[in-house]
Parts: C-alpha cells; structure tokens; sequence
C-alpha cells in the first residue's frame, strides 16, 4: 500500500450504495455494501467528495446509459497476475460477456480459468473494469462483489444499451 492520505465517498446507484476509494494516484476501490462487508472508512480516510467528482459523474453516466468506456485514473492494488486479469477485463466490449477459459486464453495461461476466477473476484474497482461482463462457459452468471442481482442489472443495462448502437 502507497503512504499517503486515503479519500472516500459514498454515492447512491441504481444496484446500491456504493463507497469510492482513492489516495492522490487514483482510484483504488468500488466497495459495495453488503451484509458482510459494510462501508465503514478505515481511520484516517478523509471524506473528500470533490476528489471523487469525476468517478461519480462517468458512474452516473455509465448507469443512465450514456457512458460505455471510463476514462479514469486508476491505482488498483495487487498482484502481478491479478493486474494481468483485470487489464484483460478492462478489453471486453461494452455489451459482450466472455469466460474465465477465454481470458486464461487472452493472458497466455491457458490452465488457469480458475485462478482467472479468484483474481477477477479480487478486481478492487467493478463496474468500471467490468468483471461483470466475465460468466461461465456454460452461459450462467458466476459471482459478483456486489451481488448476482447487480450483475444481472449490469448486463441487462448494457444489452439494452448496446442493442441500441
């Protein structure tokens, strides 16, 4: 974790509230709040809306359906493998649904659909890099941080949308 001053903030969504967090580098989380996992800021985080402006205004976008690509910067923390997924996530379209295999495939580690899978659970900022839009080979929905019904909203707000380009 970099040294530095920790900011959040907590915004409404049509799949529920949802808490930003970013130090000076960039976005580093998207946490929803869960019965498990509440939004409570770690001591010494600042509530500083107005450093998170810009993502609330391309999330609203992105849920009125006139967004389809962000444009932020981001400091999301993990591993080297982990970093491998999730810029691989960041790759499908908006509107298409891909599987853990295919991005195995996409990161030259063909055995590794599963560990695909736990680094794609681990992806600190959804929605915007779109692990929802990863499923299983078989079609069904898989996991999601903030919930199967979030991701079944997620992908039928981008079906709609896309439908109409």
């Amino acid at each position: 974790m970099t040294a530095g001053q920790i900011y959040y903030d907590i915004i409404p969504s049509p799949i529920g509230p949802m808490m930003l967090v970013a130090d000076d580098d960039g976005l580093r989380e998207l946490r929803f709040e869960l019965d498990y996992r509440p939004q409570t800021p770690l001591d010494g985080w600042v509530h500083a809306p107005e450093k998170l402006a810009q993502v609330r205004i391309q999330l609203e976008e992105y849920f009125a359906g006139e967004r389809v690509e962000f444009d932020l910067k981001l400091n999301m923390q993990g591993t080297d493998f982990q970093k491998d997924v999730w810029q691989a996530l960041v790759t499908i379209p908006y509107g298409v649904t891909t599987s853990y295999g295919e991005i195995s495939q996409q990161i030259n580690r063909p055995k590794a659909s599963r560990a695909v899978g736990a680094a794609n659970g681990r992806n600190p900022v959804p929605v915007i890099v779109p692990c929802h839009r990863v499923i299983g080979s078989n079609g069904s929905l898989t996991g999601f941080g903030g919930g199967l019904a979030a991701k079944q909203w997620l992908l039928e707000l981008e079906s709609r949308r896309f439908a109409l380009r």
